[in-house]
């Protein structure tokens, strides 16, 4: 530092490090500085410097969570068949930092297609990094083709397990910011034009076109849980139908809640601004998010547009199917039939092996009633789907050369673009997708 007369040049000093310098002038005819005027300058200067670097951390800070919650966040959605989609995510821009909402899209087989949306308590980087594990979970549970209730049942139990082992440290509260996260979790069935959903805490979805003659958004009537991680009390799915064009909103309460104004009354907001969007789903977007989002400066918001559609019908075939191996050969011919009307002439070879090893299987260890359906996913896929009353998952292995069986899963799953087992009540569906125009790998049919 140096002092004169009329000038004070005083450094932001802070561990040894210099922040940069507060340069202090005196034109007469004012009195030239004191040594009282040098002390208070170095005290002004003190604490501006921690000022500066407290401001210099939050913006480093602030810029590392907003950067790992874009990240983390699913940069481009699938556009499965049967829905369209349409999404915000908002950032806080108060001082609290960027938060943990989140929202994600996740085709399912036999055309599903499970919809999420959740809510990480907390902000900052152990929020952004707590909403990328809990999103990480869900894409997981969702490939075992969980219902929505025993979906959110097991990651309850997840959040629950980790939270028993966290780490503690000195000056750590050790708590996992994923307890008390909300999730929202739906499956859209296009054939049936129904949505299965249950809520762990999080607000229920709003809705348009619900097959009730009116087109107005409302709130769906869906029971909401326990927020992740608290255990003990059980989730409920309820299925809704809805109408061919529908859209349902899936939303954080950043988009609904803001000062001197409740959820109920966000809510209300958000179903004008739906009603007002004239049925363009990215004109929706911005009207709920400029109508709807005026606390967003305080929490961030995640904004998940679906408008479903119904699967075509002429592109749906199912035939029920007797008990009896001999069932097999009018199987393959029904299907091939199929194929023809749908001029998928090139998928015939494929889809009638599948189809002829999936029903053996079913009739030889599965349990009636057993059911056989075919889905024309345009320009995609074929979808297969056998049905059984039986609950025992077919295992795929390799068979030695001198085994007589064994080898049937084995070609399905070379075959097949995917394959895999989904469970309800009466039993089981084992399904495959064939892609359209796939070579057929003829090494697996070596000549004698």
């Amino acid at each position: 530092m140096t002092a004169h007369q009329r000038l004070l040049a005083v450094p932001l000093l802070l561990g040894g490090s210099t922040l940069g310098t507060v340069t202090l002038l005196r034109p007469p005819p004012r009195a030239p500085f004191t040594e009282e005027d040098r002390a208070l300058a170095e005290e002004l200067a003190s604490r501006t410097a921690v000022c500066v670097d407290n401001a210099r951390r939050y913006v480093r800070e602030h810029t590392t969570a907003l950067k790992l919650q874009r990240d983390l966040l699913p940069r481009e959605l699938p556009q499965p068949s049967g829905i369209e989609l349409a999404h915000r995510y908002i950032p806080t821009t108060g001082p609290l930092g960027v938060g943990g909402d989140w929202y994600d899209v996740i085709p399912l087989s036999g055309a599903r297609v499970g919809l999420v949306v959740g809510d990480v308590v907390g902000h900052g980087v152990d929020a952004a990094a707590t909403m990328g594990r809990l999103r990480t979970s869900v894409r997981a549970l969702a490939a075992l083709d969980l219902p929505p209730d025993e979906l959110l049942t097991r990651l309850d139990d997840l959040v629950g397990q980790a939270r028993v082992g966290i780490h503690r440290t000195p000056g750590d509260e050790g708590t996992d910011r994923a307890l008390g996260a909300t999730c929202l979790y739906a499956v859209y069935d296009p054939t049936s034009r129904t949505c299965a959903m249950a809520s762990a805490g999080h607000l229920p979805p709003v809705a348009t076109g619900r097959g009730t003659g009116t087109r107005h958004a409302e709130p769906l009537d869906l029971p909401t849980g326990p927020p992740l991680g608290i255990g003990g009390l059980p989730f409920e799915s309820v299925e809704f139908e809805f109408a061919e064009g529908a859209v349902l909103a899936l939303f954080t309460d950043g988009i609904v809640k803001a000062r001197g104004r409740d959820v109920d009354e966000g809510v209300v907001d958000l179903c004008g601004a739906l009603d007002a969007s004239g049925g363009s789903l990215e004109k929706a977007c911005d009207e709920v998010v400029s109508l709807c989002a005026p606390g967003s400066a305080d929490d961030d918001a995640a904004l998940l547009l679906v408008r479903v559609h119904a699967f075509p019908e002429d592109s749906v075939a199912s035939w029920d199917v007797a008990a009896d191996p001999a069932e097999v050969a009018g199987v393959r011919a029904l299907v091939q039939e199929k194929l023809e009307d749908w001029g998928l002439d090139e998928a015939a070879f494929v889809s009638e092996l599948v189809v002829s090893e999936l029903v053996t299987n079913a009739i030889r260890y599965g349990r009636p009633p057993v059911s056989l359906r075919l889905l024309r996913d345009v320009d995609r896929t074929l979808i297969c789907e056998i049905s059984d009353g039986g609950h025992t998952s077919p295992n795929l292995r390799h068979a030695g050369d001198e085994d007589e069986g064994g080898r049937g899963l084995f070609l399905v799953a070379q075959l097949t673009a995917m394959w895999g087992t989904r469970y309800d009540r009466q039993g089981k569906t084992i399904w495959a997708e064939i892609g359209l125009g796939q070579e057929v790998p003829l090494d697996l049919f070596p000549e004698p």
